[in-house]
């Protein structure tokens, strides 16, 4: 496949709110069969500033585990407002053997320069010194908007292990600066699912996001098509994906997210507060909704999936 999707997997919960690792192998296989490359643990998509510390640590584990297993690479995402935990999850998945680590800015006390936001990660990336490190770029959930580019032009020369960015910003002017520093020394995964067509058209090959846990055959079928040559049928399904996005929002994303990985027989359970959970309403007619999208039905094999539960 021409793109590495890495699907940013979400964090099982029972019915009552509590984790739920037992179900984390039933998401590796799943999304191995579904053909993406790996996970990217503890992310926006797992809810990660809703877990404590040990909770994201036996996350990290069992996806160490399972993940490994079924052939999936493992990114562990480690950032945290509190710069010593971060430290620790850093050690932490450098010791379980994660194949890289990820932190996003801290999104409380927010560094105000480039200078500041890779003097908050220096010492988070040097607790695993023989794991590649990645910069996660999430303006719009942290509210750090420094300059990607210097962030990456400081921290090359700060962070020996230093191995690029996840780049969940829409800014695709300061993306194609990205993926040429340093004549494209650095992995630039782009993070923004509904563009990934133009990401892939300006030079992306690898891709983190949280709709590859439940449409990547979409995606693949995507890139495929432009690759092929069928622009107009690329730019079809790339809509196709955003419809889906849309209605997952119209529920509140993050429920609706994981009440179609039920759809497809891996449930994940509910959300965790301040989220709120989907009624039996509201199931019903997020799938309703969803179904009615005839190519994302047919790709994503829901009713297939249905049959088997």
């Amino acid at each position: 496949m021409p793109i590495k999707l890495i699907a940013a997997p979400h964090t099982p919960l029972d019915p009552t709110g509590k984790l739920a690792p037992m179900v984390i192998a039933d998401q590796a296989r799943y999304l191995k069969q579904s053909g993406v490359a790996g996970v990217f643990v503890g992310g926006s998509t797992g809810e990660y500033a809703s877990l404590t510390v040990a909770e994201r640590m036996t996350l990290a584990e069992t996806w160490i585990q399972h993940g490994h297993s079924a052939g999936l690479q493992v990114i562990v995402q480690v950032g945290h407002n509190c710069q010593i935990d971060a430290i620790q999850l850093a050690d932490h998945a450098n010791g379980i053997g994660a194949d890289a680590i990820s932190s996003l800015a801290p999104g409380y006390f927010k560094p105000n320069s480039a200078s500041e936001l890779v003097h908050f990660l220096t010492p988070i990336a040097a607790a695993a010194p023989q794991t590649p490190f990645y910069f996660y770029d999430i303006p719009v959930m942290t509210g750090v908007n420094v300059s990607t580019v210097d962030v990456l032009r400081l921290a090359s020369e700060l962070l020996p292990n230093l191995a690029g960015i996840k780049y969940t910003n829409p800014d695709l002017i300061q993306f194609q600066e990205c993926l040429r520093y340093d004549q494209g020394r650095y992995e630039i995964w782009f993070g923004c699912d509904e563009a990934l067509l133009a990401g892939y058209a300006l030079g992306a090959r690898g891709a983190v996001g949280s709709t590859y846990n439940f449409a990547a055959p979409l995606y693949h079928s995507m890139i495929d098509c432009y690759e092929n040559g069928d622009h107009e049928q690329a730019r079809k399904l790339q809509s196709d994906s955003i419809a889906l996005i849309r209605i997952c929002q119209s529920f509140g994303y993050m429920a609706a997210a994981k009440a179609v990985m039920s759809f497809l027989g891996v449930d994940c359970g509910p959300v965790r507060p301040p989220l709120m959970p989907l009624n039996e309403i509201q199931l019903a007619k997020l799938r309703e909704k969803v179904l009615g999208l005839d190519s994302l039905r047919a790709l994503m094999d829901i009713s297939a999936a249905e049959t088997r539960a």
